[in-house]
């Protein structure tokens, strides 16, 4: 079994998780667990995890080496994240038995112009896509899907170098700055779907069921990167006809793929819309948070599929339950550790952590979850709220949340008059730079308790970015889009009501008690 090499952002500990949980999974059905990964800093190479360790850079020379020494049944790459699924082609072309989903379905998921084909013959909508080897061509596609759209180097994780560019001067830059097309490096062009709410998936396939093991609903609109992203368990604002349409899509793009074991799978939503933007038949960063959320440890029913079993002799039928609970994962930011940093969340993974609440309320799992995760929400002082022209109208109901919480409102000029305009009663911060106070300061003294700010402008020393950074600076909680504002309110509320928040109780505790 081939581990996740070095700890990156975007892939790292959550892989660890599976791979140890598959390597013990091997041992409970009789077999030797051998390990190769190269990271001292994980469980999977401590020296009890496995049967047998060999600590090797994750290369193909490397890892058919221990193949020819140790002539295993199989070789198991899908826990590991994106590494080891590089290796699958030249693996078996060497004659290594690659267990679980074969190579060429790994290509077909990660080949946008063959997944798209795909899709198209199994009737699941998706967003128009297209692919680039040069930059004239790059120009071309965007041109025919029209702007805004994502652009993103070919078979990366954690949306390094991803973008959203909104015109031929920004994919421009994009070209220049980020990342260079070619024919054996190209460049996914995705059409940009405005206003959709992002939906996570994870199912494990044996070849001929599906067991769609947790729904996960993001805070976050589509845009922010889905590891940068809070989400819940069920979802919250999606509706069972559409969850069932989510399930079915699901299941027939398993089987269509050809998936054998753990399968993630992103979808957006909005309305009655239900459209899926990406398949990675492998692990994912979400499997550890579902399989606490459940208490299916999807890892090792992975594991017992790969070596033969089926779901159905696992019992493993349905739809998985919560017992009435929400479990909410909110990311871990290192933004303090870094001078100069923004602290605006986009389609490239900036996280380097997650942490994870559980409550009988979303509010009270959301806010357990920021508590966790050093983001601590206050229920009482000053909101500042600041919003970019596209969220004014929107911001108003936020804004009236908090002030029927008991907080006081203050804002910058724009979003004040707005707020007044609907009755509201806003304090007016001047803007940076200007006389009196300004927002800065206001933050400096502590004058501030939470930040909604969304973005506007681009560069590093727009006003947003100042006020983000000196929020930063001074421990206080900064939201930058309008859905985690309208979650932030939940999690208040459930405080100031006396949630249960400052009660920590053990999972262990909670599944004996379900039992």
């Amino acid at each position: 079994m081939l581990g996740s090499g070095p700890n990156r952002i975007g892939q790292g500990i959550e892989f660890d998780y599976a791979c140890v949980h598959a390597s013990y999974a091997l041992k409970e059905a009789g077999y030797d667990a051998v390990m190769v990964n190269s990271n001292p800093e994980t469980v999977s190479t401590d020296y009890d995890t496995s049967t047998r360790l060999y600590f090797e850079p994750l290369t193909a020379e490397h890892v058919l080496e221990v193949v020819r020494r140790e002539k295993p049944d199989g070789v198991i790459l899908q826990f590991g994240g994106q590494s080891p699924l590089k290796l699958a082609r030249e693996l078996e072309k060497n004659g290594a038995k690659i267990l679980g989903t074969p190579p060429d379905a790994i290509d077909l998921a990660e080949d946008r112009s063959r997944f798209g084909r795909l899709l198209t013959e199994i009737g699941i909508p998706h967003p128009r896509f297209g692919t680039a080897r040069s930059a004239g061509e790059a120009r071309e596609v965007a041109r025919e899907l029209g702007y805004p759209v994502v652009v993103r180097p070919s078979y990366v994780l954690g949306g390094r170098r991803m973008e959203i560019v909104y015109s031929n001067e920004d994919l421009d830059l994009y070209l220049r700055s980020s990342v260079s097309a070619d024919p054996e490096h190209p460049i996914l062009i995705d059409k940009f779907m405005e206003d959709y709410v992002e939906v996570d998936v994870d199912a494990v396939s044996d070849g001929e069921e599906v067991y769609v093991g947790g729904i996960m609903e993001h805070v976050e609109e589509a845009g922010v990167h889905s590891g940068d992203s809070s989400c819940v368990v069920p979802p919250i604002t999606i509706h069972r006809a559409l969850v069932e349409q989510i399930e079915d899509y699901t299941r027939r793009l398993a089987l269509a793929v050809g998936v054998v074991g753990l399968m993630n799978v992103q979808f957006i939503v909005r309305g009655e819309d239900v459209l899926i933007i990406e398949c990675n038949p492998r692990a994912s960063r979400t499997v550890p948070f579902v399989s606490k959320a459940t208490g299916v440890p999807l890892a090792k029913v992975a594991t017992r599929v790969l070596l033969g079993e089926k779901l159905r002799e696992m019992g493993l039928e349905g739809a998985p339950g919560t017992n009435g609970r929400f479990s909410v994962k909110a990311p871990v930011f290192p933004f303090d550790r870094f001078a100069g940093v923004d602290p605006l969340l986009g389609p490239e993974m900036r996280s380097t952590g997650e942490a994870m609440g559980i409550d009988r309320s979303f509010g009270g799992a959301f806010a357990k979850a920021l508590t966790a995760a050093g983001q601590k929400l206050p229920t009482s002082g000053r909101v500042y709220i600041s919003v970019a022209n596209r969220d004014k109208r929107a911001v108003v109901l936020i804004a009236r949340a908090f002030a029927d919480l008991g907080f006081e409102i203050a804002g910058s000029e724009g979003t004040a008059e707005v707020l007044k305009n609907n009755g509201l009663s806003a304090a007016v911060v001047p803007k940076i730079g200007e006389n009196g106070e300004d927002v800065l300061g206001l933050i400096e003294r502590g004058g501030v308790d939470l930040l909604v700010n969304t973005p506007w402008g681009r560069g590093a020393r727009t006003d947003g970015y100042l006020i983000r950074r000196k929020a930063l600076m001074h421990g206080v909680p900064c939201i930058t889009t309008l859905a985690a504002a309208a979650a932030a309110i939940q999690g208040v509320e459930s405080k100031i009501r006396g949630g249960g928040i400052e009660r920590v109780n053990s999972l262990q505790g909670l599944y004996a008690a379900k039992a």
